[in-house]
């Protein structure tokens, strides 16, 4: 006569490795929040195109360029500015290692340095503007001024959208209640890398050539 109760243990274990035998879940390779922000970067990236191809078709049309009478743009003063933003860049990436070697304190100090450097370069070009303004030079005196308004202002508001939301991440981090972690906080990184790389290339476009 067959034992119930070893019936029950033969099924029972049977059980156990039958689900100890299905695949367990995998980590994605990568996040939903940092796939999102890449494909928006992308998208962000074509704009910055067409609008430097716009730039470049329109003053090759042109025998002159800058026109004539024109207010020299401040490259000196500019070219500091870049500095500084390249400095909040390479300060972000320090605090993300930080993040990552679970100092996050000392990851949270360099993420505050790197967004306050990102508000002066924000601030500085808003007073280069009201200078410039001063002399004439407004979006509406002539294709050249609409060009320069149009580019620098485009990325700009570009900054200013980025330190929005690093703030509110930098805010978050310390919060007790639902604080946001490194990982999540790191989209919001991706988005300064990428307007910090396309300063330069606006800056060369736009005050050096």
């Amino acid at each position: 006569m067959k034992n119930p109760s070893s019936s029950q243990t033969v099924l029972f274990s049977t059980a156990e490795v039958t689900l100890s035998g299905q695949p367990g879940r995998t980590k994605p390779a990568i996040s939903s929040g940092v796939l999102g922000m890449l494909i928006f970067m992308v998208t962000e990236a074509m704009f910055f195109a067409g609008l430097i191809s716009a730039y470049l078709v329109i003053r090759a049309g042109l025998e002159e360029w800058p026109p004539w009478g024109q207010p020299r743009l401040p490259v000196v003063a500019t070219a500091f500015n870049t500095v500084v933003l390249l400095a909040s860049g390479f300060l972000m990436a320090h605090s993300r290692a930080c993040f990552k070697k679970k100092e996050l304190a000392l990851g949270r100090r360099w993420l505050g340095i790197s967004i306050f450097l990102g508000a002066f370069f924000l601030v500085f070009q808003g007073y280069e503007w009201i200078q410039l303004l001063k002399f004439g030079f407004t979006l509406s005196s002539n294709v050249y001024g609409g060009l320069f308004y149009l580019l620098i202002g485009a990325h700009g508001f570009h900054v200013m959208g980025a330190l929005a939301v690093l703030i509110y991440a930098w805010y978050r981090l310390k919060t007790p209640e639902n604080p946001i972690t490194p990982e999540g906080l790191f989209p919001f990184q991706l988005l300064w890398y990428f307007v910090v790389c396309v300063w330069p290339v606006l800056y060369v476009l736009v005050y050096l050539s």
